[in-house]
């Protein structure tokens, strides 16, 4: 748009009764992009009437209460004298994995053996499936363990209780460290042992299902919690009472958005492994209408390299229907049918035989979801896959691709066109998003798809729906910053400059990523960020012209003039005015009317 014979780029904002206003692109950090559970549509507000800011005036209520609750819980763990550890041996125990650490790994057990010096931990270990969480929580688990102390294993499920047991026994083999597992397949006589062997002290280590919450413990030192998401609210009520003053560390499958990781941040320490251990492989990811001949070519492709495949059939009633289907297509498949109504015993002997290779295909419903580790089984087909949730779907393709083969993960639906425009994006995100560690990204893409509910908890969604996902973190970040008395005060100035100022179009010709370097350069704190920007916009785009070079120094004299106590900069021809905080006025003359000069006239002053 042009202003006084120059050109700046606006973003357009549309108010109740077609009211617009026009924003300069320079204050996009003015506005956040709407998100909210269940892809609710906002109701316009007048401009002008103020509505919006009621609004937020009563979700920073609820906000502070939020974060005041956070903040009481996180002091009275500050106050809590840790319990002396003994780090002797841990180095000869890391070294013993038999495989080497990644460097997200090596950072997270520093971190870890950080908190145990210094606090009683509070810490969660985020990290794509198959990214080697476990190896963190075994490293944990050897330095608590050694120093006398116990250390409790809460998993969700029999088959990751099953899981973690092996891994354990193994890791652990020749440490003298003595490890239990509890779960529904634990006999009435076997159950009684271990509750007086765990009294007792003399078990060091208790895997369970959440069993494991009504065990007296003889002196608990760590109370590892995977997948705590999956928890009912009983349980989760009873593992933030077991959890208050004791070493604590959570382990996740799904990432946390960063927005909401840097929130968290104030105050709960977060570790992130995001590189892939090494020969890891992507799983392939296909999107397909299902059909006899894939499926046939599939299977048989997985069969003739020697591996074995999980099919995901959702539907109980018909499962056995499902079975003969496929029996049809392949006369000579070993199939086994694993679903929630077998016994414990049933699903725990299946699983057994498939491992030992008794079985080609494990047809299943989605208990095998969950972090379980079968290195043989490397192609996962699911069936009516829009039917699922994007992060169940990424839990499933990790079932894959965990051995040294490549993996394939085939979600199947009956018709692509008449998909719903949801699950079209689901389906869509996953089959774009197949690279390692890509669970941070779909993380994002699932909270814009669903809404950020479930991950500050369910009582919150009311005040998201009113002002939106982003901007409810922000408030979420800036409340935390501002109770512990971390929030950096930062000096509104206004650059009014007559000059013309934009990200053309003949540079960056996509409207989105023009739209994603305003918001960036619009939020750059000082001038490396902004120089940093420059540098990626260059090395994409090539040479800037001179409406975008002015744009980018537009926004680096913004940011100088944030730190010295000015409120606007503005001028009319060579004439810069310069209006400061406490209202004294600075004129100053530019040799000439050129914008380059005039830019050039004003960073040279902000310098000095």
């Amino acid at each position: 748009m042009e202003v006084l014979g120059k050109t700046g780029e606006f973003a357009e904002i549309l108010y109740a009764n077609d009211d617009k206003l026009l924003l300069p692109v320079e204050n996009l950090d003015k506005i956040e992009r709407y998100i909210a559970p269940g892809g609710v549509i906002p109701t316009l507000d007048r401009l002008g009437k103020g509505t919006f800011a009621k609004k937020l005036i009563k979700v920073k209520e609820k906000v502070f209460a939020i974060a005041a609750d956070i903040i009481k819980l996180a002091a009275k763990r500050e106050v809590i004298e840790p319990i002396k550890l003994n780090f002797e041996g841990v180095e000869e125990f890391i070294k013993e994995a038999p495989f080497t650490h990644t460097p997200d790994q090596k950072k997270a057990i520093e971190e870890i053996i950080n908190d145990f010096k210094t606090k009683v931990m509070d810490r969660l270990l985020s990290g794509d499936v198959g990214f080697g969480k476990t190896e963190v929580a075994m490293v944990a688990s050897y330095i608590v363990a050694k120093s006398g102390y116990q250390v409790a294993v809460i998993a969700p499920t029999t088959i990751l209780v099953n899981q973690h047991f092996e891994s354990f026994k193994e890791r652990f083999k020749d440490t003298g460290i003595k490890i239990a597992k509890l779960d529904r397949f634990t006999t009435g006589k076997e159950k009684k042992e271990i509750l007086e062997k765990v009294k007792n002290g003399d078990i060091d280590i208790l895997i369970s299902t959440h069993a494991g919450l009504n065990v007296e413990y003889k002196n608990l030192g760590l109370l590892i919690i995977d997948e705590e998401h999956k928890f009912g609210v009983k349980q989760k009520e009873k593992l933030k009472e077991m959890a208050e003053n004791i070493h604590t560390l959570y382990m996740s499958a799904t990432p946390i958005p960063r927005t909401l990781n840097m929130a968290l941040n104030q105050i709960k320490s977060i570790s992130t492994l995001e590189t892939a251990p090494k020969g890891k492989k992507v799983t392939k990811t296909f999107v397909k209408e299902w059909d006899e001949n894939l499926i046939k070519e599939a299977i048989l492709r997985e069969i003739r390299r020697g591996g074995q495949v999980f099919y995901i059939y959702n539907n109980i009633a018909y499962i056995e229907q499902k079975k003969k289907e496929l029996q049809n297509i392949l006369p000579d498949l070993r199939i086994l049918v694993l679903h929630a109504k077998l016994t414990p015993a049933q699903i725990e002997k299946g699983l057994v035989d498939f491992i030992n290779g008794k079985y080609d295909l494990a047809l299943t419903t989605t208990i095998v979801e969950s972090g379980i580790h079968i290195p043989n089984v490397n192609t996962v087909i699911v069936e009516n896959a829009d039917k699922f949730g994007i992060a169940d779907l990424h839990q499933i393709r990790g079932r894959a691709g965990r051995g040294k083969h490549e993996g394939y993960a085939y979600f199947l639906v009956k018709d692509k066109e008449n998909l719903s425009e949801d699950a079209k994006k689901r389906l869509i995100a996953l089959e774009e998003n197949s690279f390692l560690g890509s669970g941070q990204v779909l993380a994002m893409k699932d909270l814009e798809i669903r809404g950020g509910g479930n991950i500050v908890g369910a009582q919150q969604s009311g005040q998201i729906k009113g002002v939106g996902y982003n901007l409810y973190i922000k408030m979420l970040e800036d409340t935390l910053k501002e109770m512990l008395g971390k929030k950096e005060e930062k000096n509104e100035v206004e650059v009014k400059l007559n000059i013309n100022a934009y990200i053309s179009n003949e540079v960056v010709s996509e409207d989105r990523l023009r739209l994603d370097l305003y918001k960036r350069l619009s939020k750059a704190k000082n001038l490396d960020e902004v120089y940093e920007i420059e540098k990626e916009i260059v090395d994409r785009f090539g040479k800037l012209d001179k409406p975008t070079q002015n744009f980018i120094d537009k926004i680096k004299i913004k940011v100088l003039a944030q730190n010295k106590g000015i409120k606007s900069i503005s001028n009319f021809g060579q004439n810069i005015t310069i209006l400061y905080e406490n209202g004294e006025k600075e004129i100053i003359k530019a040799p000439a009317k050129d914008d380059e000069v005039i830019l050039e006239t004003i960073f040279n002053k902000l310098k000095t």
